[in-house]
């Protein structure tokens, strides 16, 4: 189940996550539910989907009323959630750390959102939407490792083209 809501998840990050500002929101929201859920209280799968679809609605709530706290709040724990895969997917186990490494992306993500907006959503939600992809998928180390940077250039690629023929028209 929580493979299935990730892939959907992820496809929509990848594919559109800046367009649907909201979804990425969401999207961070449900990530961090469904992680903090796993690696902090030890839940089920059943109880980490339920805490991420509930912290991703009221993210999604967020971003529709309170967008400037929406992407700072999204900023910090999109960012500790995409340092602490990346640190993951490079073989570096957070142990102890772990705070540490969500907290310096956490900052990251703030100061990238705030300065480079749409180039952050669009890098931020390409790299939630190939964690989200590849996590769900399940593939063996360097196998998921090149399907994550795959799909993070694809993201980018997609996303980037679109934000450029939308500053075309205007």
């Amino acid at each position: 189940m929580l493979a299935l809501v990730s892939l959907t998840l992820g496809i929509g990050l990848l594919t559109a996550g800046r367009r649907l500002f909201w979804l990425f929101i969401a999207a961070v929201g449900f990530m961090a539910g469904a992680q903090l859920a796993t690696r902090v209280w030890g839940s089920s799968e059943l109880n980490s989907v339920i805490v991420g679809i509930a912290l991703g609605l009221v993210f999604a709530g967020l971003a529709l009323f309170f967008k400037s706290l929406a992407v700072g709040i999204a900023g910090f724990l999109g960012g500790g959630t995409a340092l602490l895969n990346l640190a993951g997917f490079v073989g570096l186990d957070a142990g102890a750390m772990t705070w540490v490494v969500f907290f310096i992306g956490g900052v990251i993500g703030i100061a990238l959102l705030s300065q480079l907006f749409d180039w952050a959503v669009i890098f931020l939600s390409s790299i939630g939407g190939a964690s989200l992809i590849t996590q769900a998928i399940g593939l063996p180390d360097f196998a998921g490792s090149a399907a994550f940077i795959v799909l993070i250039i694809v993201g980018v690629a997609i996303q980037g083209k679109v934000l450029s023929e939308e500053k075309k028209h205007v």
